[in-house]
């Protein structure tokens, strides 16, 4: 199976200048665990994951004032869309990442992550459908 296979097509794109928690606001809303930042003025492409602004909150940094663009990685590795799950799965694991963000051509037509690889995975093992993904329930 192929990273256009699994990956999301559902690519939220905000600017360098968004504050963490817009970014975080957006990602809950979309219900994506990363990000893909334009930062247009430097012609540059990073990600930013729910991980990241994770850590800068867990330092006492305001979400309110900091920005996307503070916490941007920006050495991001790519995957191409005919890259194998298994190319995927080993370049996450090398650098000690979640997401790849796909690029075809001149920019980004989704991305692949973790839970991607294992949902068709597992489906590939069980000869069946993955299963969609489940709602969250708040228990009270």
């Amino acid at each position: 199976m192929l990273v256009r296979d699994a990956m999301s097509t559902l690519v939220l794109t905000i600017g360098p200048a968004h504050t963490l928690r817009q970014a975080a606001s957006l990602m809950a809303a979309r219900r994506v665990g990363a990000a893909v930042v334009l930062d247009h003025a430097h012609n540059q492409l990073g990600i930013l994951t729910e991980r990241d602004i994770l850590v800068s909150v867990g330092a006492g940094q305001n979400p309110d004032l900091e920005t996307a663009g503070a916490h941007t990685t920006t050495d991001v590795v790519f995957a191409a869309p005919a890259w194998t799950l298994q190319e995927a799965a080993e370049a996450m694991t090398h650098g000690g990442f979640r997401h790849l963000v796909v690029l075809d051509g001149d920019g980004p037509v989704g991305i692949v992550s973790v839970r991607d690889i294992l949902r068709c995975w597992t489906a590939d093992r069980c000869g069946a459908p993955a299963a969609p993904p489940m709602d969250l329930v708040q228990v009270e």
